[in-house]
Order: structure tokens, then C-alpha cells, then sequence
């Protein structure tokens, strides 16, 4: 009890807890429909994207943010079409636009002032570094993507198992990909401060991936990965704060054991 006193009696805490609480929850909601669609990929490449525009920003000295949101959304629209399309295989589309931002990123950070701490902690999460300007930002995209996905649930859910069904029940299947992509992005980016651009992608997949060892219900995996996100993140700020770890590694770390956990819990079940 003494340790939560003391870890909330900083403002920076606070902060951190509730970008943290609003972007796990956020990536919990997404997780599942991603896995499930086959784009767990795309959150990966658009954790790579998060760093090109982290290294353009450092380079023109401005907010991160303004630079990330808007490139990182239409870098989603140009993955899902990618992925669509048959002009490249989608696997291939995404390693393509990943690589080349992650070395646009390295370059640009090599050759304007190096790897400097704030690019660290960018890249690999931080509980210092939340403003309060980020702090509210976060608070309204977060509610806009958690509303979204509560008010379209029913054609996220479609689109997730079978479009062609979505379509023919009056589902426009592009455009409930396209808010699917936008919600993705947005919990990319806010997510890349806390849990660092490189770990982000872990929030989607990991905890979707733990829960479906344990249940086969759309609805019992979302709960289950909503749980499961919390709770990895409350125990890993608690273990970043006072073991001054990385936070995305932390978390990351802690919803690798989980998935390890139901995966052998599964298999013993399996044999018995």
C-alpha cells in the first residue's frame, strides 16, 4: 500500500497509469479482430512507421505526435490496400513499408543528432516522458476508438469472420476495415510513448493471442484480453517503477509469461 501511495503521489505516475490504461484497453478491443483477419503484421509495421516519424520529428524539433498521427494513419489505409491488392503479397507489402521506415529512421536519427534519450525512450517506452497536452489527447482519441468499436461492434465482428456475408447483409466491408485500420493507427501512436514504437504492436497481439488458448467465444476473448491487458499493465508500471526498467519491455515481458502460461495450461488440458 506504502509503494502505490508513493508511486501516485507524482504527477508523472498518474499520468502514465491512465495513457496506460486507455491505450491497453484500446489494443485489447482491436487485438482479436486483427489476429483473427490475419494483420497482427500491420500493427508491427505500423510500429515501425511510429519510428520513421519519431526520427523526422527529432530531426525538424517538433511535437512527435503531430508528425506521427496523421502519417501513420495513412500509412494503415496503404497497408489494408496493400494487403487487398494483389500487386504484392501482403506479408511482403508490409516487410516492405516496415524496413524502409525503420531504415529511413536510422538514418535520419544517425545523421541529424544521434541516439539520444529521448529517441530511446520513444523506442522502448518510458513512464517519465507523458505531458499533460499527451494526457488529454490521449483521453479523447482513446474514447473515440473505444465508442467506435462499442457502436460498430456488430460489423467488426462480421468483417472479422466472413465479409462476404458482412456485404450481403449491407455491412460495406472497405469501410468497417478502413475505421478497423484508423482505430488500429491511432492506438499505435498513442501507445508509442508509454510502451515505446518498437513494443507497441505486442499490446494487440500478445493478449488476444493468450486468451484464444483459453476460450473460443469472440466476445469471452475480448473480455479475457481486456483482463489479461490490465492487469500485465498495472504489475508492469509497478515493476518499471521500481526496478527503473524500460515500461514496453516490462509489459511486454509479462504478457510473453501469461501467453506461456495458457499455452501449457491448454496443452496439459488437452492430454488429460
Amino acid at each position: 500500500m506504502h509503494l502505490i501511495q508513493e508511486m501516485f503521489s507524482y504527477p508523472f505516475m498518474q499520468r502514465a497509469f491512465v495513457v496506460g490504461i486507455l491505450v491497453s484497453l484500446c489494443a485489447a478491443l482491436l487485438g482479436p479482430s486483427m489476429v483473427l483477419k490475419r494483420y497482427a503484421m500491420i500493427g508491427d509495421g505500423l510500429s515501425h512507421v511510429g519510428f520513421g516519424t519519431l526520427a523526422a520529428a527529432t530531426m525538424l524539433h517538433t511535437a512527435p505526435l503531430a508528425i506521427s498521427l496523421p502519417v501513420v494513419i495513412l500509412a494503415a489505409f496503404l497497408l489494408l490496400r496493400l494487403k487487398e491488392s494483389s500487386f504484392l503479397l501482403p506479408d511482403a507489402a508490409i516487410a516492405l513499408i516496415s524496413t524502409a521506415s525503420l531504415a529511413f529512421g536510422v538514418m535520419v536519427i544517425s545523421i541529424s543528432t544521434g541516439m539520444n534519450t529521448d529517441v530511446c525512450n520513444y523506442l522502448f517506452g518510458t513512464i517519465l516522458g507523458v505531458t499533460q497536452k499527451e494526457l488529454w489527447l490521449t483521453v479523447c482519441l482513446s474514447l473515440f476508438v473505444i465508442l467506435a468499436f462499442l457502436f460498430w461492434y456488430h460489423r467488426i465482428f462480421s468483417i472479422t469472420f466472413d465479409e462476404i456475408f458482412a456485404s450481403a447483409v449491407g455491412c460495406s466491408a472497405g469501410i468497417s476495415q478502413g475505421l478497423l485500420a484508423l482505430m488500429t493507427a491511432l492506438t499505435i501512436v498513442l501507445g508509442m510513448r508509454t510502451m515505446g514504437a518498437l513494443l507497441i504492436s505486442s499490446l494487440l497481439v500478445v493478449p488476444a493471442l493468450t486468451s484464444m488458448q483459453a476460450f473460443g467465444s469472440f466476445r469471452a476473448v475480448i473480455l479475457c484480453s481486456i483482463l489479461l491487458s490490465l492487469i500485465c499493465f498495472c504489475i508492469g508500471l509497478t515493476v518499471s517503477y521500481v526496478c527503473a526498467t524500460p515500461t514496453g519491455a516490462s509489459i511486454s515481458l509479462l504478457h510473453i509469461i501469461c501467453f506461456i502460461c495458457f499455452f501449457a495450461f491448454r496443452k496439459i488440458k488437452e492430454r488429460m
